[in-house]
């Protein structure tokens, strides 16, 4: 993008030292594509088409599929979009949150406590808790899972999103969205940040959280902020985990039943004095 190109794209293997479950796998395929002067809203119309002719070519000219026990998923748009404000609120009524209006003080105040009652991980944290990451873990535990037809999740929060633009609307939040299809994250796009100055400042942001333990921090990365200064134009990025797609798609339970080389164990870890 720096250098020129106004569209690009790319399918690869991806690694990330993560755990092994029915949806997750350590290496994985994804496509991501960018376009200069495109916003988060044209890629979430972009995904819409995208899923819709996917889903109709696959299914004979249909839009409405069975995935595994949830039933009659339609990908016919438009699809739901709703902010993380609105979605953690009616899941959970008692949530100090008023999504007809910014934060106020006395909800950035007491979202931390309220998450904290919520999920009792969070109670031994020595590390304080920020609104932006109570709002993402009351997001995470009462919704994400629920999220079952087609849906564009909105207004993340800027610290856990360092490298999307900010909201002009309101800087404690990003032009960012998330689509979930039955309960499990399918695409990530955003507005993309072209400002050296606030992306070393997210970067350095992302360092500090990284020395208190947190496990989804950022490096800082003084290369893509000097890339930054040469001139990005205004974009837009998206990233889709091509093997849940397929999953989805194609009605199958497990990643491992979808990508090329599933990590298995041997034989002989499985089977112990002669059983199964």
């Amino acid at each position: 993008m720096v250098g020129g190109l106004d569209r690009v794209y790319e399918i690869g293997r991806i690694f990330r030292n993560e755990g092994l479950s029915r949806f997750h796998n350590p290496e994985f395929t994804s496509i991501e594509f960018y376009e200069a002067y495109a916003t988060y809203t044209d890629f979430m119309k972009l995904s819409e088409d995208l899923l819709h002719g996917l889903c109709k070519k696959l299914h004979h000219g249909n839009t409405v599929i069975d995935y595994q026990e949830h039933q009659a998923i339609d990908f016919c748009p438009p699809y739901k979009r709703a902010t993380m404000r609105e979605l953690v609120k009616e899941a959970l009524p008692d949530a100090p949150i008023d999504p007809s209006a910014p934060p106020t003080p006395f909800e950035v105040e007491q979202l931390p406590i309220f998450a904290k009652k919520i999920i009792p991980a969070l109670r031994n944290g020595k590390k304080s808790l920020s609104y932006g990451h109570a709002l993402m873990h009351l997001f995470e535990e009462a919704v994400e899972s629920t999220l079952l037809q087609p849906t564009f999740v909105l207004e993340f929060p800027v610290e856990v999103s360092p490298l999307a633009r900010l909201s002009e609307q309101d800087p404690r939040f990003v032009d960012r969205f998330e689509l979930y299809v039955a309960g499990k994250e399918l695409a990530n796009g955003f507005s993309e940040l072209n400002d050296p100055i606030d992306q070393r400042a997210r970067f350095a942001k992302q360092v500090e959280e990284k020395a208190q333990g947190s496990m989804d921090s950022m490096d800082y990365d003084e290369d893509y902020c000097r890339a930054l200064e040469h001139g990005m134009p205004p974009a837009a990025g998206e990233g889709i985990g091509i093997d849940r797609l397929v999953m989805l798609l194609c009605n199958q339970a497990s990643i491992r039943d979808v990508i090329p080389f599933p990590q298995l164990r041997k034989e002989g870890d499985i089977l112990q004095n002669g059983e199964s």
